[in-house]
């Protein structure tokens, strides 16, 4: 759902008494096409945009309605719940809400984000009850001491011809029974006994969600202290493997082994960190780009801490997890601005015309490293393309995201079935391409590559993701995946949605779910179709 970004160049030229002739000069357009942009009739993005805040003096983020375009991403899925779905909803109800009564449209999102956190706590704790063995075996131990303790009870109680001995055994036993029954309850109590607050979010991912987009996924602050670890790293020698292990071990006595098993036999995971030991396991098989970026992270996390502790603190991270969680999340950030220094990787991302596979031979990197710095590259004056960013495990549950303005990307579960973050799936390790668009009209287009991790053992599965970048199409022809593509030629497009439930479009063939159906009606769900993506290159 596109914001009114036309109709704020309009408001905001009026209220300066500039005329629309004068503006166009301005800017280098025709009058015309300025009447269509202010219409909302083209889009409008990139320089131009950038070129239309600088005259206006307005910051292009108020411009751009991003604060907006969150707020209705959170109504979109308020109006799709189950519970509300059926009710006669005017199409452009959500708008003229976040456009008339911001606050009361904030609300709802509210009450939304806060109704489905109790859905899903009460969802889990059902889920526990269920199938929960560990909770079944508590529960039949609480029931046997109980049965135990009645049972002495009783015969201390009935039996009036009981000597001493035998009554101080039932005693003993009444008095066994207790204590253990007291451990498994306080260990049942241990079960449930989590740190809700009245105030918490529907996740600690949804809070780290909102840390990022509060943010446009770019900590300046980082983007400094990262600038200046790196070159305390490269006085020692050139960016690598080998620097990073001087460095850790020369500045905080920490060790680093390749290979062999970890010092816990039943850790699961590529590398580990033992800060008792002060030492940082690999495994063999993990790739140089891995080792490269857990190196340069711990690095980070040990030489700034106070940055990193400094960003989080007017973070909302209501439970010990969100803040553990978003401590690694900016960890990760720091690293990758070590790893890919800003202003010279945005110069190499723009010289390559952003191909990842170029930059991820430029900085020894993987491509979902890459693809995250790329999100990244928001520095005001100093600005990449704007990205988002999906990653997909094989059963199509998306486990991590970040948010692209404008773009409806779900914060969990599962996107629409035609993109390409699922047909990559079918042709490994190599890029698929499609230019998509929105029912409202919205076009963007999408890059998709699986990320698999090498295995141990043959014991071992191999573990791949897919990983997906979005960029509105406006800024398609400034990289090398919109080479060869006719951008305007919209009759090409791959007609998609967010999600099933969140579709507007009635006649899809891969509908999996009913949409949210302004009329109460619903519509009919049908068998998959194969998603249309350009593969780039033959599988190897």
């Amino acid at each position: 759902m596109r914001a009114p970004i036309g109709f704020r160049i309009s408001n905001r030229r009026k209220s300066l008494k500039i005329s629309q002739a004068a503006l166009a000069r301005s800017l280098g357009i025709s009058a015309s096409y300025l009447n269509l942009i202010e219409n909302n009739k083209r889009d409008i993005g990139g320089s131009l945009l950038n070129r239309v805040a600088a005259q206006l003096a307005i910051d292009i983020d108020e411009l751009a309605g991003r604060s907006e375009q969150k707020l209705l991403q959170d109504l979109e899925e308020a109006f799709a719940d189950p519970m509300v779905e059926s009710l006669p909803f005017r199409p452009d109800e959500r708008r003229e809400l976040v456009a008339q009564y911001p606050a009361s449209a904030a609300a709802l999102a509210r009450m939304h984000r806060a109704y489905a956190g109790a859905i899903s706590n009460a969802d889990a704790y059902a889920d526990r009850l269920r199938s929960d063995p560990l909770l079944s075996q508590l529960l039949h131990q609480i029931l046997s001491g109980v049965t135990a303790i009645r049972s002495s009870a009783e015969i201390l109680e009935y039996t009036t011809d009981l000597d001493d001995a035998e009554r101080q055994r039932f005693l003993a036993a009444i008095g066994r029974e207790t204590r253990t029954l007291s451990d498994v309850a306080r260990n049942l109590i241990g079960q449930f006994d989590t740190s809700s607050q009245i105030r918490r979010s529907v996740s600690p991912a949804r809070e780290i969600d909102d840390l990022i987009i509060e943010r446009e996924n770019h900590f300046a602050s980082l983007e400094d202290v990262a600038d200046r670890l790196r070159q305390d790293i490269q006085h020692t020698g050139p960016f690598g493997v080998a620097t990073l292990t001087d460095v850790l071990e020369r500045d905080f006595d920490v060790t680093v082994r390749i290979g062999g098993p970890p010092d816990e036999a039943d850790f699961p995971g590529q590398y580990r960190f033992d800060p008792l030991t002060r030492q940082i396991w690999f495994q063999g098989a993990t790739t140089l780009a891995t080792r490269q970026f857990q190196l340069a992270r711990l690095y980070g996390e040990l030489a700034a801490a106070d940055a990193i502790a400094s960003t989080l603190e007017s973070a909302v991270l209501s439970t010990p997890t969100a803040r553990r969680l978003a401590s690694r999340a900016v960890g990760s950030y720091l690293a990758g601005a070590i790893v890919f220094p800003y202003s010279r990787f945005l110069a190499d991302a723009e010289g390559a015309a952003y191909d990842i596979d170029h930059l991820r031979q430029t900085y020894h990197a993987s491509f979902e490293q890459v693809a995250h710095r790329l999100v990244t590259l928001r520095r005001p004056g100093e600005e990449g393309i704007p990205f988002g960013f999906l990653r997909s495990d094989p059963a199509g549950r998306l486990t991590k995201h970040f948010p692209l303005p404008g773009l409806l990307l779900p914060n969990s579960g599962h996107a629409c079935p035609l993109w390409a973050i699922y047909g990559a799936f079918r042709t490994p390790d190599v890029p698929l391409r499609q230019v998509v668009r929105f029912s409202d009209g919205s076009r963007y287009l999408f890059l998709a590559r699986t990320v698999q991790r090498r295995t141990s053992s043959f014991r071992e599965p191999a573990a791949a993701v897919s990983v997906m970048l979005a960029c509105d199409v406006l800024h398609a022809d400034r990289t090398i995946y919109g080479s060869g593509l006719d951008l305007s030629d919209q009759s090409a497009d791959i007609p998609v949605g967010p999600s099933c439930r969140l579709c507007t479009r009635r006649d899809c063939a891969s509908r999996q779910e009913e949409t949210l159906s302004p009329g109460g009606g619903q519509s009919r769900t049908r068998g998959p179709l194969l998603p249309s993506a350009i593969p780039l290159g033959d599988p190897a």
